[in-house]
């Protein structure tokens, strides 16, 4: 919102919410209905065409968005390195209402204007007449707007709203007051109205002219450099004519210069060119990839994850997970993700952020959890494992550690699989089990004397069972086979508090992968789940409460934190293996901690208050 908000500032349709598509749907059923029912000859392509138009330009944002966050977290040609928070997210989250806005507008035009309706796909001189107007008048008229809206009577109420994000992302070009919306749309509305004056209109001179503002808007604000120097110096004169994405960017950091729509020629003209335009240009290009101190190595969960993935829907990904319905309507679209995933078979990165003097990174194997369930599928997810350690070691990080399923013992023995076959690795590979057991041993309640051990038997599970066992609780399990296990992995250290239940009585469960619907059940009524697996168990008590999965509270000097981690840990908490990584590096710990070595907890556990990560309080339901 702008410092002092003026008249018109708020959307029309903001009440709706979610719902705000509803007031495209009777436009789109009744120009869907004609298509269909009417003869050929009485049929209105543009009017047909408004809605694939529309959705069109959503998918053309949405391609900027993905891209610009996959080359800004890489690093290559990134222009500027401040951090996007949390509030920038929410601030741009309705990025569409332009589209909506202007969707509405088109609807009305072809129902009211001759010669907005029965146009052709094509018409050479409509196309050259806007291409004409855009680079006179429009070209014009929206640098001297933009230099009023910097007054600050404008700027206070309107503009600065825009200028709320010094580090852009290609949605916020277009995120303004509604006003402000309105104003931009009179301009563009130049060649759009002429050429359907004059008769001269077509379906490629609209669409083409939407689909350039929006290339051009999105290319601006994407915070990478893409445009290389010989362009310009193999025709000059091409520097006037159009802009760079360094070009506007030193207007959202410098405010005062730089005020051009595409066209750089005005600010040349009227002496508004920031003078550092060429440098930051060239500099920007010569950027290389960012080589990561410490990474963090993940992998997707289920279909509809990589949209919550901070490549994918920004304010998904920003959320904890929630079942969307819009997302059951996209099915085709999660089909081609996921086979394209499956087929592609390297890590990639999708999120950096800093935090001390630590460059951190997060890697993405695009592998699902059901994939990890696949015996067949396990040399090939080992192979991208070993891959992303190895370049990791080539590129000088200090530490990577294993996140979700990466390290199964199943699969590479908590990780131990790497070194044996890396013996002289550099980077440190961390699946971070101790401060999970550190965690874990904090969120049981004080007054706790017994606790139950349900679900798979894991490194984690035992470790955390023999510290309960030491401190004098009570560790107790239904299965002798469970229980044998435990008490040999002990060693006989664990006295009487290894114990075999004949009931479900107990009130703190602790519980892992596998935990049934049936069993839970079986837990009497106010019984808290406590997981110590990295997928959470699925709610099936209402009268219980769940805890999260093993994480803390990450410190405000963690930058560029915009989304949420394994998508249903809340905004600013971290996984407990993910931090450990972190607290590794920062230690300087020159040991690994995989396979079956661990580190000692409760020094694990210092370091991490110690370097500001704070425990969560309570964090059930």
């Amino acid at each position: 919102m702008a410092s002092r908000p003026g008249i018109l500032t708020a959307w029309p349709w903001k009440p709706l919410g979610s719902f705000k598509y509803v007031i495209l749907a009777p436009w789109a059923i009744q120009s869907t209905y004609s298509w269909m029912v009417k003869e050929e000859s009485e049929r209105d392509l543009a009017n047909f065409l408004i809605l694939p138009l529309l959705l069109w330009r959503m998918l053309h944002n949405q391609i900027w968005i993905t891209l610009s966050r996959y080359r800004t977290a890489k690093g290559n040609s990134r222009i500027v390195d401040k951090a996007i928070e949390f509030d920038q997210v929410d601030r741009e989250r309705d990025w569409d209402d332009q589209i909506l806005f202007g969707g509405i507008l088109f609807y009305l035009a072809n129902q009211t204007m001759k010669g907005a309706s029965q146009i052709p796909l094509w018409r050479t001189d409509g196309v050259v007449i806007t291409i004409l107007l855009h680079a006179g008048p429009v070209e014009f008229l929206y640098y001297w707007l933009h230099r009023a809206l910097h007054h600050h009577f404008l700027y206070s109420r309107y503009h600065s709203h825009h200028h709320s994000s010094i580090v852009t992302e290609p949605i916020t070009s277009v995120i303004h007051p509604f006003a402000e919306h309105i104003s931009y749309f009179l301009l563009f509305a130049i060649p759009m109205m002429t050429v359907v004056v004059t008769g001269t209109a077509s379906v490629a001179a609209l669409a083409g002219y939407l689909t350039f503002i929006d290339f051009m808007n999105n290319m601006g604000h994407c915070n990478f450099e893409l445009i290389p120097t010989f362009l310009f110096r193999v025709f000059p004169p091409l520097k006037y004519l159009m802009y760079t994405p360094t070009f506007h960017s030193l207007h959202h950091t410098q405010f005062r210069t730089n005020y051009s729509l595409f066209m750089p020629l005005y600010d040349y003209i009227y002496g508004t060119v920031d003078k550092s335009t060429d440098e930051l240009h060239e500099s920007a290009l010569k950027r290389k990839e960012e080589c990561p101190d410490v990474v963090h190595l993940t992998h997707l969960t289920t279909p509809e994850s990589v949209y919550h993935l901070r490549l994918g829907f920004a304010y998904l990904a920003s959320q904890p997970h929630t079942s969307k319905w819009y997302l059951k309507l996209m099915w085709p679209l999660t089909l081609w993700s996921m086979i394209f995933t499956w087929v592609y078979g390297r890590t990639f990165t999708v999120e950096r952020n800093r935090f001390d003097k630590l460059k951190l990174q997060t890697w993405v194997l695009p592998k699902y959890t059901i994939q990890y369930l696949m015996q067949w599928q396990k040399v090939a997810i080992n192979r991208v494992i070993e891959e992303a350690i190895v370049e990791a070691d080539r590129k000088g990080t200090k530490v990577i550690s294993l996140g979700l399923m990466n390290q199964e013992e199943e699969l590479n023995t908590y990780g131990g699989l790497y070194l044996k076959k890396h013996p002289k690795l550099n980077v440190k590979v961390v699946d971070g089990s101790s401060l999970a057991v550190a965690v874990l041993l904090h969120n049981i309640p004080k007054a706790t004397i017994q606790v139950l051990l349900r679900g798979k038997l894991t490194k984690v599970a035992s470790a955390l069972a023999f510290n309960l066992c030491q401190r004098g609780i009570q560790v107790a399990t239904v299965h002798e086979e469970e229980h044998m296990k435990l008490k040999n992995s002990f060693n006989n250290k664990c006295g009487s508090n290894l114990v075999i239940s004949k009931s479900y009585s107990q009130k703190i469960w602790l519980v892992g992968d596998g935990l049934s619907e049936e069993e839970q059940q079986k837990a009497p009524k106010g019984t808290t789940f406590i997981p110590y697996s990295q997928l959470p168990p699925i709610k099936y008590r209402k009268d219980c409460s769940y805890h999260c999965t093993p994480a803390m509270l990450t410190p405000l000097s963690l930058e560029n934190v915009d989304s949420c981690e394994q998508n249903w840990l809340p905004r600013r908490v971290m996984s407990a293996w993910r931090i450990a990584g972190i607290v590794h590096a920062l230690e300087g710990w020159s040991e690994h901690e995989c396979g079956y070595a661990m580190l000692n907890t409760d020094k694990v556990w210092k370091a991490a208050l110690q370097h500001g990560f704070q425990p969560l309080n309570h964090l059930s339901n």
